[in-house]
């Protein structure tokens, strides 16, 4: 399942979409332009925002709309 940011109910499923197009993290990093270190504050869920131009270039090179990376939970 996605993880939680912190005091927030938006959730990141990076986890299960990096899986099912079987990619490591570090290869997405690469193809976004990206350091893996910022990449994986999104993947654990820390990330405080994401620009549009990150979202766009991670549903580029997964596949996927915005809604398959990040979803909303209520309380």
């Amino acid at each position: 399942m996605g993880n939680d940011i912190e005091g927030s109910n938006i959730v990141v499923k990076l986890d299960d979409l990096l899986y099912a197009k079987r990619m490591t993290l570090t290869e997405l990093a690469e193809r976004v332009g990206l350091t893996l270190a910022n990449l994986s504050i999104l993947k654990t869920g820390k990330a405080k925002a994401i620009r549009f131009s990150t979202l766009e270039a991670i549903c580029r090179e997964l596949e996927c709309q915005p809604g398959d990376l990040l979803g909303y939970k209520a309380n």
